[in-house]
């Protein structure tokens, strides 16, 4: 099972790239969390759909490095540099992503990143 859920996390760590909303929901159980550690988390495909597509909408482009991925059991963690652009403006994040998976989906995953970092990046 281990083995699946690296393969999970890794595609859809992929599947960020392709800026697809509903690609990205797929990975989700129905009633996933997502939960970027310095604001609340969200849940259930209605919110995560409204949650992911506002930031998206104002993506041109991103690509998530995998730097380390582990797992064990349920629970895979991946750190990463994602590297996002809005319009032309780059913002180079580095994250560690902790990924609960039930079923082949993900059931809750928690994002751990500086979000004076994101901002700073995103605004300067």
């Amino acid at each position: 099972m281990t083995n699946d859920n690296e393969r999970i996390v890794r595609d859809f760590i992929a599947a960020w790239s392709s800026l697809d909303v509903e690609r990205l929901l797929g990975f989700f159980a129905e009633d996933g969390v997502y939960h970027n550690m310095p604001i609340a988390p969200v849940a259930g495909h209605a919110s995560l759909r409204g949650f992911i597509g506002a930031f998206l909408k104002d993506w041109t482009r991103t690509e998530w490095e995998i730097l380390h991925l582990v797992s064990a059991g349920e629970v895979v963690i991946a750190e990463r540099i994602d590297r996002t652009w809005i319009g032309e403006k780059a913002v180079v994040l580095p994250c560690c992503g902790v990924f609960e998976m039930e079923a082949g989906k993900i059931k809750v995953w928690r994002d751990y990143f500086d979000m004076t970092t994101f901002i700073k990046a995103a605004t300067g």
